[in-house]
């Protein structure tokens, strides 16, 4: 009988499903290892692509005008070069002496100082910007580290450009007219193109001889003295930082000279006398006494430095004696020691004294009141 026992098929059956089983098991375990290495590559990708942000720290990469620089021009434009933003509401760079201005930004990271008015001239600037914890603070919120300064020294001012602040105030016997105007006020210490003039007709040619613009001069000086004493400065005479702030504030105000501008012009002709010209005309004369040969009063022009109502003058007579002369009155200082006072005397007419110009003491006190500090003298041989 050749048919297969019933129990031999089943078996058969069995052994194929086992396989297809395993052979399911394998696909399912490849397919999860993929899934796996795909979920894995994925996750490596996303941190990539997203890396922590960067802090830049806060700090000064360069200054206009460079630490320690010298002869900086008055309207030089003061910069500061940063890392990185600031923060709104941080702290500023100041100065000191202080300047009036404000800072505004030329691009995110450079602030640049606008000021009301130009660096003084012959100033010496210290920039200070601050750190730590109050200081400079960036867009990130980080403070500048240390606080950090720049010192630079502004170069001194132009005779000519103070030639033409003393003119326009008055304190010259010559007026400016300006041709063109600054076209900022960083500009306001810098020479104006422009022309001087007379401010009076027929000037004595003692003192017109004494100008010429653009040079250092005694009528200079006399303007710088008369100015100085009436805004309360130090009266050298020299145009320093002090009286360069005085001066650029005066103009900038529209301030004037509130004297009229006198001159005192002394002769040695016989007989001596002492003229007073007051806004361009001679308003006084005087017999006077100039210094003996042994003892003369120097001639030349010179600006009054000193006054005393009533003073005690002393001094060496040519023969090597001493005096002492209390009581003087109406004295202005011009040169050294000699001045213009008043002094009792029989007569009046020729040398006398001991280098001073001597006046009758009822007229030295008419010319007194016009011979404020920084009028000029002029001492010659002969008449004006």
């Amino acid at each position: 009988m050749g048919s297969k026992p019933a129990h031999g098929r089943p078996a058969k059956r069995r052994t194929g499903l086992w396989l297809t089983v395993a052979v399911v098991v394998v696909a399912v375990a490849v397919a999860g290892a993929g899934a796996a290495l795909y979920l894995h590559d994925d996750k490596s990708g996303t941190a990539a692509a997203t890396p922590p942000p960067k802090i830049v720290p806060l700090a000064v990469v360069g200054t206009n005008p460079l630490n320690g620089a010298t002869d900086v021009a008055s309207s030089a434009t003061v910069t500061v070069a940063l890392s990185t933003p600031l923060a709104s509401g941080s702290a500023l760079p100041f100065f000191s002496p202080p300047l009036d201005g404000t800072w505004s930004e030329l691009s995110a990271t450079e602030l640049q100082f606008v000021g009301d008015g130009p660096l003084v001239p012959g100033t010496q600037y210290t920039m200070t910007l601050p750190g730590g914890p109050t200081g400079m603070l960036s867009a990130d919120g980080v403070r500048l580290a240390t606080t950090v300064t720049v010192q630079f020294s502004v170069a001194g001012g132009s005779t000519l450009r103070l030639q033409q602040l003393l003119a326009q105030l008055g304190y010259l016997p010559v007026s400016f007219t300006a041709a063109t105007q600054p076209t900022s006020p960083q500009q306001e210490a810098d020479p104006q193109q422009g022309t001087f003039s007379w401010r009076w007709p027929d000037q004595p040619a003692a003192l017109t001889s004494l100008w010429t613009p653009g040079t250092n001069n005694v009528i200079t000086k006399g303007a710088v003295m008369a100015f100085e004493t009436q805004h309360g400065l130090d009266t050298t005479g020299t145009a320093g930082p002090a009286t360069w702030t005085a001066l650029l504030q005066a103009a900038a105000a529209g301030a004037t000279d509130p004297q009229p501008y006198d001159y005192v012009y002394v002769s040695k002709t016989l007989p001596e006398t002492a003229t007073v010209y007051q806004n361009g005309a001679k308003v006084y004369s005087t017999p006077a006494n100039t210094g003996v040969p042994a003892a003369p009063t120097a001639t030349g022009t010179f600006p009054v430095y000193a006054r005393y109502k009533v003073t005690t003058m002393s001094g060496t007579n040519p023969d090597g004696s001493h005096y002492v002369d209390p009581g003087i009155p109406w004295v202005s200082y011009f040169n050294g020691g000699d001045a213009l006072h008043g002094f009792d005397r029989s007569h009046y007419g020729y040398p006398q004294s001991v280098g001073c110009v001597e006046m009758p003491p009822a007229n030295a006190a008419v010319v007194y009141p016009m011979t404020p500090i920084g009028t000029l003298v002029t001492v010659a041989p002969s008449g004006p």
